[in-house]
């Protein structure tokens, strides 16, 4: 099998190179029967990218150290599940994984459009396998292949990363690879669009869940990214502005901002052009993020080795895309006029373009900060590295804006707001926004930037609330249905509005996440068993927590485990026990911290096990060996990032869900029926 998966790795980039000259060239001709070609190459890459991963799988079950990715990213301990997340978990095979979805998203893109569509398709395939083509000589060329052999077969390998066998990393980053390989659709559409003319809104109606799908998929990455970042790392927080934390970031940033002002152009046929460098731009930037976590010219927990040859042909690729995208606007320019212009800065086209001003900006200033050392080290020889106080002071306000106006966007009127629609629109939520900020204020919250983000949550969840009681009740009075079948049928028959303000909800539950961090408390301390510390909550209560002492053990993959036990107490009740380890894996050498976390709705008890005063005696279970040091964070509201993903995950389901009724589709002729159509 693992032979079979080497073999079709190198059939298959012949075929998808073949396979984009023959979708080209049909669509340039009108030849129905190039095309269809062109399309059965796609449908064969797929298969054999399954055999190539499943080659890749069967080596890391088998344990097949005679492999060098294998031997460098599995040892014979190692968890089943965590051998098969081998195939995403270094370099060589998250390539290859990154290829396996992309050719399986081209397979689903050239099914579902086999009998419409059809004037796109021919580029949209010649795009899809150009871009296949091309991570293919990357993997053959470019001394990343996962099938390199080494001279000779060790009797065990190095393991897997200690930081990433954990749960969270078996799923994020095969869905943050969804989010970037489903965004290659839409761009091949919007190639396809410059290529042939056709320059209305028809490829956007066409690819709209494309690009949804792939806004939820990073979106879903990032959290989950997060989620593995405050389990694992062991320092209390979600997001560290790690330069590949950022580059997961920009595409989503640049993404939202395509998704908004999309609308601009389907309602007012406006930014036309602003709209294809974003739909390029979002395709370049995850390239780019692709590129970061594989060139480690820039360091990061997240990335593989430094390979520059790897660096320079990724960045060479861009550079061909960019050129050429740029190339294809500017020759297409006068298709691309606006056929309206923004009449007034009260409007709701104003607002969105505004909103994706601010989303560049943020954009730019995190991959300003992100390539800032390598900048630096290219001009004066030394790298000079930007820090999280960097990204939180530019990015802190343009965050409030972007606050601000997801609020004020979808309720603000087309072309010319009057002054009778802004009162009547956002007098009460202005009311309650300022009523909360006062609130916390008299609270003893003092913070102001968290003020600032409390309040303006709250003026955009009136907002969303009065939307929705607005809706349910005309609804429940024209139709005569009762509020709870109102509230389902409304946002049923308009899954793309309604969905959109559920996701705005989880959105605003995120950010006053964020402004919860300001008022977290920590403390390190150094204790011997039977001695307690106690930290106060900033909601008014406090923890003691009494050390009772280390336990050691082994375990499967470990060379040994210490574990801290306390006993925790609230204002003087017994409320459960919470643990720390530290834990000495097999195949490392350093050893890795593992925290303790107790959640509550508004806050976490977060204990990390900072240090032993003799490791090695506690790891072989001497009761000498038993003072420890301790950080005991409380960590405020961190639990509704997670409940805002799950609303997040819940809106952008409602918006991706299909509606019935009639769909879109062409009703030409279906080329592939004869061999010269003029359909195409």
């Amino acid at each position: 099998m693992i032979q079979l998966g080497e073999l079709a790795l190198h059939i298959a980039l012949p075929i998808s190179l073949m396979g984009a000259v023959f979708a080209f060239y049909g669509g340039a001709k009108r030849r129905g029967d190039w095309v269809l070609a062109g399309e059965l190459s796609v449908y064969a890459i797929f298969f054999l990218l399954l055999l190539t991963s499943a080659g890749i799988v069967v080596a890391f079950l088998t344990d097949r150290f005679d492999y060098w990715y294998v031997a460098n990213y599995s040892n014979r301990e190692l968890d089943t599940y965590f051998k098969v997340s081998g195939l995403w978990a270094g370099q060589r095979g998250s390539l290859v994984f990154w290829v396996l979805l992309l050719s399986l998203f081209s397979v689903i893109a050239t099914f579902s459009n086999r009998l419409k569509n059809r004037e796109f398709m021919p580029y949209v395939v010649g795009v899809l396998l150009t871009v296949t083509g091309f991570f293919l000589l990357v993997l053959l060329f470019a001394d990343v292949n996962p099938f390199e052999k080494l001279p000779f077969a060790p009797a065990d390998g190095r393991g897997l990363n200690p930081q990433l066998q954990n749960y969270w990393m078996t799923i994020h980053p095969p869905t943050l690879y969804l989010g970037f390989t489903a965004f290659t659709v839409p761009f091949a559409f919007a190639v396809s669009a410059l290529l042939n003319g056709r320059l209305d809104t028809r490829w956007i109606v066409i690819t709209r869940r494309w690009i949804l799908l792939s806004w939820f998929f990073l979106a879903n990455g990032i959290i989950f990214g997060m989620r593995w970042a405050y389990e694992e790392l062991g320092w209390g927080g979600f997001w560290f502005w790690d330069p590949v934390e950022n580059a997961s970031l920009l595409p989503w940033l640049t993404a939202t901002a395509f998704l908004h002002s999309i609308q601009i152009q389907e309602n007012r046929g406006m930014l036309k052009v602003w709209n294809m460098g974003l739909v390029v731009t979002t395709f370049l930037l995850t390239i780019f993020a692709t590129f970061l976590t594989r060139s480690g010219l820039i360091e990061s927990v997240h990335t593989f080795a430094e390979n520059t040859k790897i660096a320079f042909i990724f960045l060479g690729f861009m550079g061909v895309v960019a050129a050429a995208c740029i190339m294809l606007i500017v020759w297409r320019k006068p298709l691309l006029k606006s056929e309206n212009q923004i009449e007034s800065y009260l409007s709701r086209e104003s607002a969105f373009l505004f909103n994706n001003v601010l989303f560049l900006a943020a954009a730019f200033a995190v991959m300003f900060g992100t390539l800032f050392p390598l900048i630096t080290e290219g001009i004066t020889g030394q790298t000079i590295t930007v820090g999280p106080p960097y990204f939180n002071k530019i990015n802190l306000p343009l965050g409030l804006g972007l606050l601000a106006l997801m609020g004020i966007g979808p309720v603000i009127g087309w072309r010319r707001a009057s002054r009778r629609n802004l009162v009547k629109n956002f007098r009460m939520p202005i009311v309650v926004g300022l009523l909360v900020a006062l609130g916390f204020y008299l609270a003893g919250a003092r913070h102001g930037m968290a003020l600032v983000t409390f309040g303006l949550s709250a003026f955009v969840m009136t907002i969303i609330i009065v939307e929705f009681v607005k809706g349910t009740k005309a609804r429940s009075r024209i139709e005569g249905e009762g509020h709870v079948v109102a509230f389902l049928h409304l946002v049923g028959r308009n899954r793309r509005r309604w969905g959109g303000y559920i996701v705005h909800v989880g959105v605003v539950l995120v950010f006053t996440a964020f402004a919860g961090s300001a008022f977290d408390r920590e403390l390190i301390t150094t204790l011997e068993p039977g001695e307690s510390v106690t930290i106060e909550s900033p909601l008014g209560h406090e923890y003691e927590l009494t050390y009772q002492g280390l336990s050691s053990e082994r375990g499967n993959n470990l060379a040994a485990k210490t574990t801290a036990l306390m006993d925790v107490s609230q204002d003087g009740k017994p409320i459960g026990t919470m643990t720390a380890e530290k834990r000495l894996y097999l195949t490392w050498e350093a050893p890795v911290t593992e925290v303790g976390i107790r959640s509550k709705f508004l806050e976490d008890l977060y204990l990390i096990l900072e240090s032993v005063s003799d490791l090695n005696g506690a790891f072989l279970n001497d009761a000498k060996a038993q003072r420890a040091t301790f950080e005991v964070q409380v960590n405020m509201l961190v639990g509704w990032i997670w409940y805002g993903g799950l609303v997040i995950t819940l809106g952008g389901l409602i918006t991706m869900w299909p509606s019935r009724g009639p769909q879109t589709s062409s009703t030409q002729e279906d080329p592939r029926r004869s061999s010269a159509s003029p359909t195409i």
